[in-house]
């Protein structure tokens, strides 16, 4: 008895930001810091830019009120922290930039404040009455157990190979996070949300791509820096500074054209900044 909201931004989005985390596990305690760095950054510029632009091409996607002046807010928020902890240098010349033991300690309790954020919601938001397909109790457990089976063992075959293919092409582990592992651990997003807008469940669609956005910043980067602090390099900056541009530009476009609605043209327009970034800055 959740709402849809709620769902998107808590359910479907911890399930479906789970690769990240575990990609994202198996890269820090690896040392491969800028695998960790660059799957959570990179997962969510394709969250908001391309997935989030095809959900809206399949069928405009209409955001609740609370969505647009709170979950997105929060996201643009928590996006501005996140660069600001990581580049120490900014305040503190002389400084290694990173996010540290203890910054990864204070975004996993930003995250449990987002979750009682999430649990208040669930009460005051109105409940779908649609019928949904159940299944008995042990075959959900079989399905949750194989799912998290699946995830580990692919997890750490992500890590091993996105490592080797950087190696084999001389790219850095930057470009193969940002791009393939970032793609391959959004998948998850990417039929959900696209799905849920064809079903003409934008409640489901949007949360978890903004749920999911929230998780990865505060969840996965989180327990990623805790295992091991996550060394920044200079070079993540576009990166980072596109992650904001794009969810600065998720909330005005609410307000232009049709109120609270992202409309195909808006989608459109998400894809080719998306294309513009890859031609400009993934080399």
């Amino acid at each position: 008895r959740v709402p849809e909201i709620v769902i998107g931004l808590t359910v479907v989005a911890l399930g479906t930001s789970t690769p990240e985390l575990i990609v994202n596990i198996f890269s820090s305690a690896k040392g491969a810091t800028d695998l960790a760095l660059g799957n959570v950054i990179g997962s969510n510029n394709f969250n908001i830019l391309i997935i989030m632009g095809l959900s809206a091409i399949f069928s405009p996607l209409d955001l609740k009120t609370s969505t647009v002046w709170k979950e997105v807010p929060f996201a643009l928020f928590i996006s501005v922290l996140v660069m600001l902890i990581a580049n120490d240098r900014w305040f503190f010349p002389g400084a290694t930039n990173q996010i540290s033991f203890w910054e990864g300690i204070a975004l996993l309790l930003v995250f449990a404040l987002f979750l009682g954020y999430t649990h208040h919601l669930s009460r005051t938001v109105q409940l779908s009455t649609e019928r949904v397909k159940e299944y008995a109790l042990p075959l959900t457990f079989a399905f949750l157990a194989l799912g998290v089976a699946g995830l580990i063992w692919g997890g750490n075959l992500v890590v091993k190979q996105a490592i080797m293919i950087a190696r084999l092409l001389n790219l850095s582990e930057k470009v193969i996070a940002l791009t393939i592992v970032a793609a391959g651990t959004s998948l998850p997003e990417l039929a959900t949300s696209v799905v849920a807008a064809i079903r003409k469940h934008a409640d489901i669609a949007v949360g978890n791509v903004i749920g999911s956005s929230i998780f990865n910043l505060l969840m996965v980067l989180g327990v990623s820096s805790v295992i091991r602090p996550l060394i920044l390099q200079s070079t993540f900056l576009p990166d980072f500074l596109l992650m904001i541009l794009a969810t600065l530009l998720l909330f005005v476009f609410m307000f232009v054209s049709t109120r609270h609605r992202l409309d195909r043209w808006q989608g459109i327009m998400f894809l080719l900044i998306y294309v513009g970034y890859a031609v400009l800055f993934l080399k």
